[in-house]
């Protein structure tokens, strides 16, 4: 399976090199970041509210039945954004496709809830609640993967940006909906305060646990100093830009609480906008709309997060499709499958996940919708278990067999390399581990810059093709590739300037999964 990801050496360290969407998260991995498994791990939940049109977002320009399924309201060939020849994003989001090429951004098509509920409040209710077609399910599985996660819990590991706590998160484990960081007082005699912020000082406040106690003090201290920075002043990161707009700013605050360091461990928004039964629009109109603010927002915050987004990982999803066909009011109907998308460092993007199971009449659920081929709880399951570490799914998503298995959209994968420099690290200097895309190499594995064929611009002719096994006794390899061959078969997006060759690629051939 090939996996896209984008890897290169540069003065004899990895870094990472590229658009402000890609984080420096190599470079700092490179030189002495801290441990993996003491760096905190988050997961953002964002939910498309309305029955988003998976058809025409990500759009399956390749299969004609979609173009005569939509005579007005299709995405014309020549406007989608092709990600791999038969399937293409929407004109509307352009923000996505450095994440794509980048190799963050993964896609699940044809995926959804079992049931075949087309009520928005039954959909988002399974959907919210983690257990398709049971109405008597009190809590939220993204309160239950938190069950069986380290258990210093401050008051905002788990946080939803919006005025009240959604039914994701209702449950045991503690969490806090936040609608304006400005009104969000910790004081307890703020007129504009939220009433949960002052209910969970006070808690933490009367705890008799001293540990749980302490580590409320410290949060809402922290609160107290981000508070004094002035949020409505917040600076993002260059070049990420929040479009206007509920969403963007739910998701501007949340970068904030993110860089806080408050210990959030997951975290909730949602964008509603999506039922178009009327006028959907094509390239322009109400669809259009909704998927610029929505792309715009979610890769602002990528950027924004900076370092920090290479231990983030970004799920959306919707409760449910919308119809294969337009209807006479040149919208859709509620469906069934729908997209979802899958950002994070730990993320084989660069690839639509799922079966695609066709669009003829024959293939259609009950005639008229795009069929479910991928469980949601199958995608959401990988990551809480894969990513998050809690491993008990049984208690996530009571009920879900997953016979089918994990989409295998996280894991390890071997590492070609086809990028060199001409000058050498001296020893000391030399790194005590290497990070490479979310992989630890120790300090006697990591290779000495003798080892790769150095060239530059003017001896990039020379033989570079070594195919050397530089990391021995792991379980993953790095290799060195034939950099001149890679970039005539136009794998390179560009070099750097200068005489020193370094290659920012999509090296989706010379990367290869083996576990």
């Amino acid at each position: 399976m090939s996996i896209t990801r984008r890897v290169f050496l540069r003065n004899s360290a990895l870094a990472a090199v590229g658009t402000a969407a890609l984080p420096s998260f190599l470079t700092r991995a490179a030189y002495g970041a801290a441990d993996p498994g003491s760096r905190p791990k988050r997961l953002v939940v964002l939910f498309q509210r309305g029955a988003a049109d998976g058809l025409n977002i990500v759009v399956p320009h390749g299969e004609a039945a979609y173009y005569s399924a939509r005579p007005t309201i299709n995405i014309p060939k020549k406007s989608v954004l092709d990600l791999d020849g038969f399937f293409g994003l929407h004109p509307s989001m352009s923000s996505f496709q450095p994440l794509w090429k980048q190799g963050h951004l993964a896609i699940v098509h044809a995926a959804g809830s079992p049931d075949p509920t087309r009520s928005h409040f039954d959909a988002q209710d399974y959907m919210e609640s983690g257990t398709p077609g049971v109405k008597v399910t009190e809590d939220g599985w993204l309160n239950r993967a938190l069950h069986e996660l380290p258990a210093d819990k401050p008051a905002f590991r788990a946080i939803a940006l919006g005025p009240s706590l959604p039914r994701i998160l209702a449950g045991k484990e503690t969490a806090v909906a936040v609608n304006n960081l400005n009104d969000f007082s910790v004081g307890g005699r703020n007129p504009k305060s939220t009433p949960i912020s002052n209910t969970f000082e006070a808690m933490y406040a009367n705890s008799v646990d001293t540990a749980l106690h302490g580590t409320g003090q410290e949060t809402f201290d922290a609160v107290k100093m981000l508070k004094a920075a002035d949020p409505s002043k917040y600076t993002p990161s260059p070049n990420a830009n929040y479009p206007r707009g509920r969403f963007g700013e739910s998701l501007k605050q949340l970068a904030q609480l993110i860089k806080a360091n408050l210990g959030v461990q997951v975290a909730f928004a949602d964008i509603g906008g999506w039922d178009h039964h009327v006028n959907e629009g094509s390239t322009q109109g109400q669809i259009a709309n909704v998927l610029s603010e929505f792309s715009q927002s979610i890769a602002a915050l990528w950027t924004d997060l900076g370092d920090l987004a290479e231990d983030t990982v970004i799920v959306t999803m919707s409760e449910f499709g919308r119809t294969a066909r337009e209807n006479g009011n040149r919208g859709t109907d509620h469906g069934h499958a729908n997209v979802m998308f899958v950002l994070g460092g730990p993320v084989k993007g660069g690839k639509v996940y799922g079966h695609w199971p066709g669009l003829d009449q024959s293939q259609l659920y009950e005639g008229r919708d795009l069929a479910v081929t991928t469980d949601f709880r199958a995608v959401l399951g990988e990551v809480v278990s894969g990513y998050l570490g809690n491993k008990d799914l049984g208690n996530v998503f009571p009920g879900f067999e997953n016979s089918r298995g994990f989409l295998k959209l996280l894991g390890q994968f071997d590492l070609y390399i086809p990028a060199f420099n001409l000058h050498r690290i001296h020893r000391k200097l030399r790194p005590r581990r290497l990070r490479l895309a979310g992989l630890w190499i120790p300090s006697p594995a990591v290779p000495r810059t003798d080892h790769f064929p150095a060239f530059d611009h003017s001896f990039s002719q020379r033989a570079a093709a070594m195919q050397a096994d530089v990391v021995h006794g792991a379980d993953f390899s790095v290799h060195v590739g034939d950099a001149d061959r890679l970039a005539a078969a136009g794998k390179f997006f560009d070099f750097v300037d200068g005489g020193q060759v370094g290659l920012r690629c999509d090296p989706g051939e010379h990367i290869r999964h083996k576990h």
